[in-house]
């Protein structure tokens, strides 16, 4: 549906849209960016509640009442620590040279090995079905924001339920504080060990931690010096965990005075923490962060940003200082801007794979099929869940197309609608999708409706914003083979669509 033209007085700022303005293009705009997409009937259920409605609906999901397997359905202690009497009994073994028992703790830790890397496999199947079941999308979408910020991969820890208990700290503070956050992800094993700090004590401080803390978690390149890095290591000396739980180990820990960021003390890793949070730099970091994730892609530095994102981001930072680094808050902010639903933000950020996967089955109704086979080709898309590349976490944007990944992109998106693998050999009898309840959804009369109409409205609803008329076009080279809306039609036009630059896009 057409909307007035938005106001472009101030490009940037974060002036709420009209109410007004709110529509089902803006919907559909939200439901991509807050979530993983929606089908025609959810994203005019979303314009039906208003813009603030809808936006409140995306935030407050804790409301939302979603009965979800607990912790328990993992095996906590895949990878637990040898207990004192087993440690004393290798100990004794290696010094009697007793290669029996040597050989047998040995083979307990390569078969816990084995176990481990199969429950990573598992939690990988578990946290994508849960992207796709969710009926609070954001919640999911949030924690895969923090993974991919806070990144820490399995394959340095190889720990596969230090991974669980971090995804489901980022979960409990998906929309919570930052600030809390940082001072939990500093208590949090998986980091601890992927960044060495568990083997940091006095006298030998591990700058890993602390560089990362300030440069990719925080601060950004730049915000800090090498003396911050070195006081900071020295804070968090001691901080290490046992088994599955964060311990402070006293003796460890440099009681000394300490200068980090300009704040003076005695200071620990809540100290260091602190002062991290005191500066300005801190809320315009994770201002462009968020911006960077749920608007387009910018740089993360302000003087190589672009005038409309350094009003924008400078907004944000504003605003999330004076709530204190209420996530919530600020992204309530940022949903109900005009900016956020500007041509300048609107279709121009390339779905990740695993919005690209997740959007498909929410969005259209395939059938999921197989999920191992749908984390599979994630990872050959280049986001294996639980297993960022490196601590920088996914560069995202441009980075997740290239010749490799467009192809498994546009196979992964056929194989939902058809059940078809590349060679052609049908997963599980899996069959072709069945395009009806969408054609009912985007046309009010299947029976008289015309491909040409259907053509347009699945170009409109699969591109969005992005449609242009070489694409109707092309869809209409199937339309005009045939004389009504069959569900074969419509499926092969959703295939065209799906097969297209614009469908990348959201």
């Amino acid at each position: 549906m057409p909307h007035a033209a938005p106001r472009t007085a101030r490009p940037g700022t974060l002036v709420p849209l009209d109410p007004e303005a709110f529509g089902e293009r803006e919907a559909r705009h939200l439901l991509w960016r807050a979530g993983f997409g929606g089908t025609p009937g959810q994203i005019r259920a979303l314009a039906d509640l208003g813009l603030e409605g809808a936006v409140d609906h995306l935030l407050d999901y804790e409301s939302v009442a979603y009965d979800w397997p607990s912790a328990t359905e993992f095996d906590k202690d895949i990878m637990r620590p040898l207990s004192a009497e087993e440690r004393r009994q290798a100990r004794v073994a290696r010094q009697n040279g007793n290669e029996d028992i040597v050989d047998m703790f040995r083979a307990r830790r390569m078969r816990a090995q084995r176990d481990d890397r199969a429950q990573i496999r598992a939690m990988q199947t578990w946290w994508l079905t849960r992207m796709i079941e969710t009926p609070r999308p954001l919640e999911e979408k949030m924690t895969l924001f923090w993974h991919g910020h806070f990144a820490t991969g399995y394959r340095t820890i190889e720990n596969s339920y230090h991974m669980f208990l971090q995804n489901q700290l980022f979960r409990s503070q998906a929309v919570g504080n930052f600030g809390e956050l940082l001072f939990a992800i500093i208590r949090d094993p998986a980091m601890l060990r992927y960044l060495n700090n568990n083997a940091s004590r006095k006298g030998e401080p591990n700058e890993n931690l602390a560089r990362e803390l300030m440069e990719l978690f925080s601060l950004g390149e730049g915000n800090y010096s090498e003396n911050d890095i070195k006081e900071g290591a020295r804070a968090l000396t001691g901080y290490s965990y046992e088994d599955d739980t964060f311990v402070f180990n006293e003796r460890n820990h440099d009681q000394g005075i300490k200068r980090i960021l300009g704040t003076v003390g005695r200071l620990d890793g809540d100290g260091f923490v602190r002062a991290i949070l005191a500066r300005r730099q801190c809320a315009e970091f994770i201002a462009a962060k968020l911006y960077r994730f749920f608007c387009r892609e910018i740089p993360l530095t302000e003087p190589d940003m672009d005038p409309v994102a350094r009003t924008a981001v400078g907004d944000l930072a504003k605003y999330i200082l004076r709530e204190r680094y209420d996530i919530k808050r600020a992204l309530r902010r940022l949903f109900l801007s005009e900016h956020f639903y500007s041509d300048a933000v609107v279709g121009e950020q390339i779905k990740s794979p695993a919005e690209l996967v997740v959007g498909a089955i929410r969005s259209l109704g395939t059938p999921v099929r197989d999920v191992p086979t749908l984390v599979a080709a994630l990872d050959k898309m280049g986001q294996a869940l639980f297993q960022p590349p490196s601590v920088k976490g996914w560069a995202g944007g441009r980075s997740w197309i290239s010749t490799s990944t467009l192809y498994t992109r546009q196979n992964i998106l056929a194989y939902l609608l058809t059940g078809r693998t590349p060679t052609g050999y049908d997963l599980f009898g899996a069959g072709t999708y069945d395009a009806k309840p969408l054609v009912k959804a985007l046309v009010d009369d299947p029976g008289s409706a015309s491909p040409r109409a259907f053509g347009e409205a699945i170009a409109g609803f699969m591109l969005g914003p992005a449609t242009t008329p070489r694409a109707v076009d092309e869809l209409m080279t199937i339309a005009q083979r045939a004389d009504s809306v069959t569900p074969k039609v419509a499926a092969d036009m959703m295939l065209l669509a799906s097969a297209m630059p614009e469908y990348q896009l959201c």
